[in-house]
């Protein structure tokens, strides 16, 4: 009796829950219902457009730069020394002055040069008199010769006589042209055109020609020199683009992208290093500002030429694959296509394509983790405009969708019919 009666209690249970089935089938749109939630979620996820960056490709003029660290040196580096003993009796500089050529450093005590100058002026005097006097001997002997008067040999030994003192005259002139000089070098003066460093001696101090310290060393700062390395693998195109002309050297500053001056390539070296496998140039800057200085490390860009009218897209569009380069197209039904691309050059702003693109067509420059051929996407950036947020995409119906993890009103209500089994 009781097992009769379970048996007509599930046998009401299974009608109702049967009806109730029946009636939110008949009431969910078409196929609602019968989809499975995993389904619907993969549904959802593959017409979900991927939010993009893009960029058009455009026609440039690109340059070609070799980049590489140098020393900036001094151009001319002179260290003076005097040149002649004696005591230093003025210092005509300041420490770190610009000096001209020939002008006057100190002073060494000239006394004692001037005294061997003089006694090298009064010994020409005296052997010019002796001269003079062998010279009318000369003509007497000659003119006495003439009429037999005197010997041929007394005028032969006359004439030796005025040559030899003609020669001794010609030794004091040159010891007087030396002293002269040994004087002149109690001023010392600037060799070149630079930049005083610090005073290495004092006034009042005996200085020597045989010192190696000297008095101060003097540089070159305008015009200045950078040497720099690259490696040899480049040298052919240097060299090439060398003997055409000049090359335009930029010297960068501490950012590595504004140049602090520009210059000229003026020599590569006539050898590789063989233990580093890069060649040395030097190149040669104005200066004017003084921005390198001497024993300064600084980032050099070699400009080898310009590339016209190519085209280019950012760097970060550029991928790499299993097939080489390739990049993300937009095309205009808002999906993506993979195209093959040949680099001819990249840095870190732009890459220069030669083939696989062309101008005005739009590449992805991000989301590339999403992307496949045909993959939707929904465009936030275009070219150079301002930043769009992307748009959600709306109903057939014209309404907004919801937002991730809300469910509208009339939907949660008929899940909950159905999930405690009161639906009609």
């Amino acid at each position: 009796m009781r097992t009769g009666r379970l048996l007509a209690w599930l046998a009401v249970g299974g009608i109702l829950a049967g009806g109730g089935y029946y009636v939110y089938q008949a009431q969910a749109p078409d196929g609602a219902a019968r989809e499975r939630p995993g389904a619907r979620f993969r549904s959802m996820q593959a017409n979900r457009a991927v939010p993009v960056l893009v960029a058009p490709a455009r026609i440039a003029d690109v340059p070609v730069h070799l980049e590489g660290v140098g020393t900036a040196r001094a151009l001319n580096m002179v260290t003076v020394r005097p040149q002649v003993d004696g005591q230093l009796l003025k210092i005509h500089f300041r420490e770190g002055e610009d000096v001209k050529r020939g002008a006057v450093l100190a002073e060494i005590d000239p006394r004692t040069y001037r005294a061997q100058l003089d006694q090298t002026l009064a010994k020409k005097a005296q052997d010019e008199a002796q001269l003079a006097n062998a010279r009318l001997d000369l003509e007497r002997y000659e003119r006495l010769a003439q009429s037999n008067a005197a010997s041929k040999q007394q005028a032969d030994a006359a004439r030796a006589t005025v040559a030899q003192l003609t020669a001794l005259v010609q030794a004091d002139q040159a010891a007087i042209d030396n002293a002269r000089t040994i004087l002149e070098h109690t001023r010392v003066v600037a060799p070149i055109d630079g930049r005083t460093g610090l005073r290495m001696v004092d006034e009042g101090n005996l200085v020597r020609a045989s010192d190696t310290t000297g008095i101060v060393t003097i540089t070159q700062v305008k015009p200045i020199a950078v040497m720099f390395n690259l490696p040899q693998q480049q040298l052919a195109e240097v060299n090439k683009a060398f003997a055409q002309g000049p090359l335009p050297v930029e010297a960068l500053g501490p950012d590595g992208r504004k140049a602090i001056d520009r210059g000229r390539l003026a020599v590569v070296d006539n050898l590789v290093d063989s233990t580093t496998g890069t060649v040395r140039l030097k190149a040669e800057f104005p200066n004017a500002d003084l921005q390198l200085w001497p024993g300064q490390f600084v980032n050099v860009r070699l400009l080898l030429a310009t590339l016209k009218e190519v085209v280019t897209v950012p760097t970060a569009a550029v991928q790499r694959g299993p097939t080489g380069t390739f990049v993300f197209v937009a095309q205009a039904d808002d999906t993506v296509a993979v195209r093959d691309v040949t680099v001819t050059q990249q840095d870190e702003a732009q890459a220069v394509i030669a083939t696989g693109l062309t101008a005005g067509e739009r590449v992805v420059t991000t989301g590339f983790s999403q992307l496949a051929a045909g993959t939707r996407i929904s465009v936030a950036t275009e070219g150079e405009g301002g930043v769009t947020p992307p748009q959600r995409p709306r109903r057939r119906d014209g309404a907004e969708p919801p937002q991730s993890g809300v469910r509208p009103e009339g939907e949660r209500k008929r899940r909950s019919e159905v999930t405690t089994g009161t639906g009609r």
